[in-house]
């Protein structure tokens, strides 16, 4: 994955709270298996924490950083070439061109959403979470969440291959649930049901099929600053990447891999296959309309 490395990165689109501490310290979940648990339930859950169970106050506030780190060290495309956190901000950047353009192209208003960079817990107009839940979007302050250590247990704990484009999936996937939020589909998944069959599944499916959605038009869509696109190449090897993590978060494989077992009734995001079969629909056809999962 390769970005253009005299285009401008758009850092207010991201807001980095590393190293914030929550006051009163919140909901703490921590390594083992309660911190397991958690991260199995949770992974791109789609919905914040406080559906979770994870939390039972509120917390619309935080302890914000000043993106000061991001404003200052990422700049420019190559500083997203060279660093994973300026990275993640060309991959938001990137996404929120390509949705804002597609809205506009359907005669829609695409509203914008930050994504937050957090270490340890964050507080959300969700609740509050601890980086055990893996990356989500909440819905309720419109922004995604993301602890930057969670690509490296993608790869170790998860056994997915890695590389940029691994994490540019995990990216893309939850800013398809803010697609979902702004286009009124997200909220299928709140029945609480499970299953291989249960809403909650195939509004993950479809998150899965809007990435793949961007990423067919990621190295076509021009960013306003340039008017050439950010991402520059994207390889057979990238999307190869990008498969190999979809299948990793599969429901089968998490089950099969943490509890010895597999069982379809209590699935939330779709089997492997399934996961990466919709990533594959979005980006073969790159068509937004290709990705009911409902039907």
């Amino acid at each position: 994955m390769q970005f253009d490395d005299d285009a401008g990165l758009d850092t207010s689109q991201v807001q980095d709270e590393r190293g914030s501490r929550i006051p009163g310290g919140g909901v703490t979940i921590g390594g083992g298996i309660v911190g397991l648990v958690a991260l199995v339930l949770g992974l791109f859950f789609g919905i914040g924490p406080q559906e979770l169970g994870l939390t039972s106050e509120p917390a619309p506030g935080g302890t914000a950083r000043s993106d000061a780190q991001v404003g200052r060290d990422c700049r420019t495309g190559q500083d997203a070439n060279a660093r994973e956190d300026c990275r993640i901000v060309a991959v938001v950047n990137s996404a929120q061109s390509f949705w804002s353009q597609e809205f506009a192209r359907r005669s829609a208003a695409y509203t914008p959403a930050s994504t937050v960079f957090f270490t340890g817990q964050v507080r959300t107009a969700c609740g509050a979470a601890s980086s055990a839940v893996g990356p989500f979007y909440c819905p309720a302050d419109r922004k995604v969440y993301l602890d930057l250590g969670f690509f490296n247990e993608l790869r170790t704990k998860f056994g997915a291959s890695g590389g940029p484009f691994a994490q540019a999936y995990v990216v893309a996937h939850e800013y398809g649930h803010h697609v979902q939020n702004l286009m009124g589909t997200l909220g299928r998944s709140e029945d609480r049901r499970t299953g291989a069959g249960s809403n909650a599944v195939k509004v993950e499916l479809q998150a899965d099929c809007y990435a793949g959605v961007w990423a067919r038009h990621a190295t076509t869509t021009p960013e306003k600053s340039t008017g050439r696109p950010l991402v520059k190449q994207l390889t057979k090897a990238d999307i190869d990447d990008g498969l190999s993590a979809a299948a990793a978060v599969g429901d089968d494989r998490i089950q099969e891999k943490f509890q010895g077992r597999v069982t379809p009734e209590s699935w939330t995001h779709g089997s492997a296959a399934q996961r990466q079969q919709w990533f594959n629909t979005g980006y073969s056809t790159g068509d937004m309309a290709r990705c009911n999962t409902f039907r």
